[in-house]
């Protein structure tokens, strides 16, 4: 049987992972009746913002690791326990999160900096040929924990010229894709999809969401 790690990044669009993005990653993943393990960095998130009125909530920390555990239904381990050695493939659902408390993406750009736990793990990944999914502005993660690698990822974030050019600027090969698409670097194993970068529905989300975690098990090497 294969195993999958889902790195999460808080609970919840604007803060945290997107919660339609990680959770029918899990849904596609049990349905294909492989092993997964849940994993998040253990510390303060960037921000906290009410979800309700999208205004942040001022003096107020909430844990990184805690929060994700919300999605995980407590079935989570902090980032620093994931030895990628024991897994085919990981998956990075997308949400503020992966721009906030995985990287400085949101603050900074393609001048971000990256959690060092998330840079290891990705870099780790790419050497020993594991299989990576990236899920809406996931792929800006993959980039900047290769930036200065020497390969140039192919990635979808859809098709906002912005973070394209970020993308460029963080030496990776931005390729524009529909909602429904997927991109694959067959060479580095990564697989990509826009999701609520261009979804307006969970519907629309779910057809690539589905095609990548197919595609990452497709290649995800036997261990």
């Amino acid at each position: 049987m294969k195993r999958v790690a889902v790195i999460l990044s808080g609970c919840g669009v604007m803060d945290g992972s997107e919660i339609h993005e990680a959770t029918l990653s899990l849904l596609y993943l049990d349905q294909a009746k492989v092993a997964t393990q849940c994993f998040a960095p253990n510390k303060d998130q960037l921000d906290v913002i009410d979800h309700k009125t999208n205004e942040l909530i001022s003096r107020q920390k909430r844990n990184t690791l805690s929060e994700s555990a919300r999605i995980a239904r407590g079935k989570i381990l902090p980032l620093s326990e994931l030895k990628v050695d024991q897994f085919n493939a990981l998956i990075f659902p997308g949400g503020f999160g992966a721009a906030k408390n995985l990287t400085t993406f949101a603050l900074d750009g393609p001048d971000c900096t990256i959690d060092a736990e998330v840079a290891t793990i990705i870099q780790q990944a790419i050497a020993k040929s594991r299989a990576i999914g990236a899920i809406c502005i996931a792929p800006v993660v993959v980039a900047r924990a290769l930036r200065d690698s020497g390969v140039s990822p192919r990635l979808t974030i859809g098709d906002d010229p912005e973070v394209i050019e970020a993308l460029r600027k963080m030496n990776a090969e931005p390729i524009s894709a529909k909602v429904s698409d997927i991109v694959v670097d067959e060479k580095l194993k990564i697989v990509s999809t826009p999701a609520y970068m261009l979804a307006t529905g969970i519907a629309e989300a779910a057809r690539g969401i589905n095609k990548l975690i197919e595609k990452v098990l497709e290649i995800a090497p036997q261990t």
